[in-house]
């Protein structure tokens, strides 16, 4: 049994262990994108390479064996770099959407493409859930949001974007019809309290969120109603004032209390809100350089400056969001804002993450035309953009809106929460266009009852190849071209439901890139 050293770690292992089998002993992560436990290595994708002191070359961990006084390097800087390259390599011959174009454009994140589907089944209450986990005051922002994503939406080539916004507002204002509004589940209280400088749409988020928390929260602000310039600037033919008031009425209801009247450097500075509280975030619009009460947290001529993961400001514990950072011509930017501060504010408090506000890492497709957008519109209906019968200020009937969501394409990815290569890339900070080429031709397989086949997604891992030839498949899968030209497919241009008739679903479950996907997965 050889002694070897990985990463400073010394061990014994048995005889024959790979690095890779070694590494999974002593529970050290290597990645891999086209291993198969208990099979012989593929060495397809090159991304679990390991460098071994006295060879002047990267290793495959998973065909490398150890041997005794071996020493290798796992964690290097020169490592990752490797691993990096070799995942950008894949990634340039990587064809679809992690994260749907519309919601990586939406300054608060919002699932549109799940919003859509749930809404298309006129599962409003659902659909409108998944539109306050990411968006607060809905009806609000459905009257005022610039409509960022609908300029991001893929099916804008064909025939129209989705009106995502008025559909949002849809949602919204049937919730608050129904006489029992979606009120979100709250953690039991946390015993801690912050302040929030801010009535306007920053602040109402921030409030909202840590609510969901379970910690206390006092909103101050210096007008007489909040609402920011969302009461006191917005005309009320676009914006109702009944439906301002009724969504802060929801944010009341959860427990936010709100004190008019406040002004910074009059009632009090910030260090005196420290002494009342656990944390404060700024919110309100008027933070620049100059006045009193801010003693400690460093402003410039646009406003406060923080740290722009965290949103705190130089003084520890006080956050900043909204146009407390810099003047913002959009309510959904200072929502997103508001969501951000009140999650680092209360990971200040607790040390525990409430969760991410960025989707996180994304291949995307890119830009397309009339002509190459075809394809993907077999997942829409072929229903034309809808437009309110009585007019924008009515907004969409029942019949109106389940067409409109119908239409969309859904352009993420079903499998992104589990995909092996996404979470490699996030990981290692992987570049998608590091190195560009031809794209891929988009090819959809969905002959099989059980699974479908993303073939731009396919990476060429040869896992499904192999589950196929251990299971006797007739057909099975195999590749055919060569270099940056290799595909898998399935002999004699056959179709996936003649390749896989036994082991489709355990080819969908060991996919590294979302290429193969159960169908119940959609």
């Amino acid at each position: 049994m050889p002694q070897f050293t990985i990463d400073g770690r010394v061990m014994t292992v048995p005889d024959g262990a790979t690095v890779l089998d070694a590494a999974q002993l002593a529970e050290i992560e290597i990645p891999t994108l086209c291993h198969l436990p208990g099979r012989p290595p593929e060495t397809s994708c090159f991304v679990c390479l390991v460098r071994v002191e006295g060879i002047g070359r990267f290793l495959p961990a998973c065909a490398t064996r150890v041997t005794e006084g071996m020493v290798v390097h796992n964690a290097s800087d020169e490592v990752r770099d490797a691993r990096r390259t070799a995942i950008e390599l894949l990634l340039s011959d990587h064809l679809g959407d992690c994260v749907a174009p519309c919601q990586g454009v939406c300054p608060a994140h919002m699932d549109i493409p799940k919003m859509m589907e749930l809404t298309a089944k006129g599962q409003f209450r659902d659909a409108h859930i998944v539109v306050k986990q990411a968006i607060p005051l809905p009806a609000i922002l459905g009257r005022v949001c610039p409509e960022l994503c609908e300029k991001g939406c893929r099916r804008a080539a064909h025939d129209g974007s989705l009106s995502i916004c008025m559909t949002k507002r849809f949602l919204a204002d049937h919730d608050l019809e129904t006489g029992d509004p979606y009120l979100p589940p709250m953690d039991p209280a946390s015993g801690r309290s912050v302040a929030v400088v801010g009535a306007g749409p920053a602040g109402l988020s921030a409030a909202y969120y840590l609510r969901t928390l379970g910690h206390a929260c006092v909103v101050y602000d210096d007008r007489e109603a909040p609402g920011g310039m969302l009461r006191y600037g917005t005309s009320r033919d676009v914006l109702p004032l009944k439906v301002l008031d009724d969504e802060i009425a929801l944010i009341e209801r959860m427990g936010a209390v709100f004190r008019s009247g406040f002004r910074i450097g009059e009632q009090a500075s910030v260090e005196e809100l420290q002494q009342d509280c656990d944390t404060v975030i700024l919110a309100s619009g008027d933070a620049k350089s100059g006045g009193h009460g801010y003693e400690g947290v460093d402003r410039g001529p646009q406003g406060i400056k923080v740290d722009r993961r965290t949103l705190m400001t130089s003084r520890p514990g006080v956050f900043a969001a909204g146009g407390a950072l810099l003047p913002l011509k959009h309510a959904i930017r200072a929502l997103a804002d508001g969501r951000i501060a009140a999650y680092s504010a209360s990971e200040y408090m607790t040390g525990v993450h409430p969760g991410e506000t960025d989707p996180g890492f994304s291949v995307h497709v890119g830009k397309l035309d009339a002509d190459t957008v075809r394809p993907y519109l077999r997942f829409g209906s072929s229903d034309s953009r809808q437009t309110p019968e009585g007019g924008c200020s009515a907004g969409f009937t029942i019949a109106e809106v389940q067409r409109e969501a119908s239409r969309c394409l859904q352009c993420g990815c079903p499998v992104a929460s589990t995909c092996s290569l996404r979470a490699a890339s996030q990981e290692y900070g992987a570049q998608p266009l590091h190195f560009s080429g031809a794209r891929r031709e988009f090819g959809y397989d969905d002959s099989h009852p059980d699974i479908i086949f993303d073939s731009g997604k396919c990476t060429a891992c040869g896992i499904c190849v192999r589950i196929a030839a251990e299971g006797r498949e007739e057909l099975g899968v195999g590749f055919t071209g060569r270099g940056f030209d290799v595909r898998t497919s399935v002999p004699f241009s056959s179709a996936m439901v003649e390749g896989l008739r036994d082991v489709a679903l355990a080819c969908a479950d060991a996919c590294p890139t979302g290429a193969l996907v159960r169908k119940t997965d959609l």
